[in-house]
Order: structure tokens, then sequence, then C-alpha cells
């Protein structure tokens, strides 16, 4: 009991240790790269004609939604190559053709200047089984917004082909080293058009999004301590919100967005407090002597809040319900269970394992218990989940590389989410806009 305890206490200070070691310094801000390495059988063959006039434009959109369905392993493009004439309208599209080459569904469209700068971005999604057009509709923007239009164009054919919300233009926050220098960086899904948020020489670690996506809550060791800041997305103002004697870290936001559970280690121990998330006085949630209480995570109803603890003598996964107190373990299975993320239905969770040496991402149904091993490790950490509970970003280590992973939530489809120039670890999905 006490080398399992010994070893979870000491594991955060070699993560720190890792995060400090000296790499090469490279230029910064290098652009995320996605490799699909597994899919599912059930694809949705589907065809992205390139949009009419988009190649006088530096960016094309038809490419990029075409690579957000791809990446979401629940479609397979078919080329349009020989198709002539090529369609841009719904009308114009021959649906025998794309019938022919096995295609369920054909995208068109078309980008036109407007008079005021602008950029009209029209398109159409076709069934071709049914032989009906499913979306026909137009965007006006400039183009600084020609990414945000193709992820937003992706969501709505995701959408309508398989009855389920896109998360094409959601964001992800990570954070990266070069050198002796960390960033926390907030990019598009794709792991494009990243945007230094904090740039610091001392580490940075647990971004958080906030609910409505304008904040994110961090924790910077640039005072030589752990000191939790929430940053605003929206004017880039940001505020030290627990900065208590001892070490401050792990947090957690409130569904409301109003309230975040921290890490305090002011009375002795490492335990959970309650503040609000403007800073303030912080409320101890519950007296859990001589152990160690983190890594909290609210339920999506706000009535009960997953930590890991040590406790029992090995870290384990509990469940607390603020309003009563009341405390559940919830798993059993393991010496080496951790930091709990919960589904957004709030039927289970996401978290770390430890079997036979390597870590690796699991997921956990409440009412059966049952578990299933999504990721082999050897180092797998930092679980985040989509907001739609379809997939979950990860950070994994081999060969002393840290990259950014993602894997479906039944395991089958993977992707290995890396950046050329940097390490990249601590990723963090956001909400739905």
């Amino acid at each position: 009991m006490k080398v399992s305890r010994l070893f979870w206490k000491k594991r955060f200070v070699l993560f720190l240790l890792l995060m400090v070691a000296s790499v090469a310094p490279y230029p910064v801000c290098a652009q995320l790269t996605i490799d699909i390495i597994g899919g599912s059988g059930a694809t949705h063959p589907i065809s992205i004609v390139p949009f009419s006039n988009e190649a006088t434009y530096p960016l094309g959109i038809s490419g990029i939604v075409g690579g957000d369905l791809i990446r979401s392993g629940r479609f397979r493009l078919v080329s349009d190559d020989g198709i002539v004439p090529r369609p841009y309208l719904p009308e114009e599209v021959n649906v025998s053709v794309f019938r022919a080459r096995g295609v369920d569904a054909v995208v068109v469209g078309s980008m036109r200047p407007l008079p005021d700068g602008r950029t009209e971005v029209r398109f159409a999604l076709i069934d071709t089984v049914k032989q009906e057009t499913l979306v026909n509709m137009a965007f006006s923007v400039t183009q600084a917004q020609f990414r945000a239009a193709a992820h937003r164009i992706a969501d709505i054919i995701y959408e309508k082909l398989t009855g389920e919300p896109g998360i094409f233009s959601t964001r992800i926050a990570y954070i990266t080293q070069q050198g002796k220098q960390y960033q926390l960086q907030v990019a598009d899904a794709d792991g494009d058009n990243p945007q230094t948020i904090v740039t610091s020489s001392a580490p940075l670690i647990s971004p958080r999004f906030s609910p409505d996506g304008s904040r994110i809550a961090y924790v910077s060791f640039e005072n030589e301590k752990p000191v939790v800041y929430v940053q605003s997305l929206l004017d880039g103002s940001r505020k030290a919100v627990a900065n208590f004697r001892g070490s401050n870290s792990a947090p957690a936001w409130s569904p409301d967005g109003k309230m975040l559970v921290v890490t305090l280690s002011r009375e002795g121990g490492s335990q959970l407090f309650m503040l609000s998330a403007e800073g303030g006085a912080a409320q101890r949630l519950m007296s859990s002597p001589g152990a160690i209480d983190t890594e909290a995570a609210f339920m999506p109803d706000g009535q009960s809040i997953l930590f890991t603890s040590d406790r029992g003598g090995s870290p384990q996964i509990y469940r607390l319900w603020v309003a009563d107190g009341r405390v559940e373990r919830i798993t059993f299975e393991g010496t080496y269970n951790v930091s709990p993320r919960p589904l957004p239905d709030g039927k289970g969770m996401v978290f770390v394992r430890r079997d036979s040496g390597r870590f690796q991402i699991a997921t956990m149904d409440f009412q059966t218990r049952q578990v299933l091993t999504l990721t082999q490790g050897p180092m797998d950490e930092s679980p985040s989940i989509a907001p739609t509970g379809r997939y979950v970003l990860y950070s994994s280590t081999s060969g002393g590389r840290s990259v950014l992973s993602a894997v479906s939530i039944d395991g089958t489809i993977r992707q290995r989410i890396g950046a050329l120039t940097e390490q990249v670890r601590e990723p963090a999905w956001g909400p739905i806009i």
C-alpha cells in the first residue's frame, strides 16, 4: 500500500520533470497534423464536388469540408473525376451517374464575390438514394471566415446524414513545449488555425474550457508554484482565481460556469475546494485526512463530482454528492484508475487505467460497471471528451515524444494528431457554440 501511494504522489512530480525536459528549439505556432490510423467499417459514401470559382480564392472550402468528414471516420469520399459537366447547383446533379459510382450523397457549391467585399458561399446536399435535396443554403462571409464557414457546412452535412450534431466547428486547447518555452494554444477541432493564448517560461498545465467556451481555466507555475488562472478568450484578460498558500491545481468548471472546483494544499495534503470562477473564498467540500483528493470533474447535472483519491490505499475514482457530502467509490478493478471525465449524457465516464505498466484510456458504464479499454498505451493520459460524447482526445507519449491522439468512444476509430516541431500535451475539447 505504501509503495502504491508513494508512486502516485511522485507521479505528478515525474510528469513535471518530463515537461521541463529540454528539447531542441523550433519556430512557434506549428500546425497540428492529423493522421487517421484506424476506422470503422460502416461509412457513408459521399462525393464533394469542388465548388465553382473556389480556385480563385486562397482557401478552398470543399477541401476542408471533405477533410472534416473523413476525420469523423463515418464518411468515405468518392471522386467526381471524369463527370462532365461538373455540377455546381443541385439541379445540375445527375443522380444516376453518382449512383453508378456507389455514392449516397453529393455536395455541390459555389463561391461568389459580393459588392461589399464579402463572399457568398453557397452549398447544397443531395441525397442520391431518395433523389432529393436535403440542404440548399448560403453564407455571406469574409475571407477570414472561410475556415469557420467550411466547418459549419461540414457540421450541417454530418447532422443531416447521421442524425447527430457535428463537432467540426468546436475548438481544442492544448499545451505545447518548445525548449524551455510553454504555450497554451487554441485551435480548430482539425488542429488548424492555432492561436497562442499564453506564453510562459514556466510550465502550464490543465487547461479547461468554460461551458460557454468564452474562458479557459489553467494552471501556471510562473510564480514558482501552481496557481489557477481564468483567461478570457474574448478580450485576453486573465485573473488568478486560486492563489492560496501551497499548491493550487486541477480546475474543473461547474455546468453553469459560475463555480470552479480546485485542488488545494493550504490545509495540508491535497483536498477539493469550491470557489467562484471570479475568485474569492474557497470552501472545502469534504474531509479526508491523509489522503490525496484531486482531478475533480462535475457530472453534467451539477449534483455530483467525480474525483481521484488514494483514500483506499491506491488511486481510484470516487463520486461526491454536493448536497450531502456522500461519497461513493466507482472503480474497484486494478490498483490504478485516475482522471475521470463524465460522458455528456451522464451514463458513464472516460478515465485512465494502468494495466501491466501501460497507461490506457478506458470507458465505464455506470449502470453495468463494464469497462472498455480504448487505447493500448504505453503512456496515454489527460482524456477530454468531445461535446457529443463520440470521441476522446488525449495525450500520448512514446519514445520521448508527446502528441495528441483521438479515439472514438467505441474504440473503432483512431487518429494521431501530431505537431512536427513540438511536444504537445494536456488537451481540452471545447463546447459546441
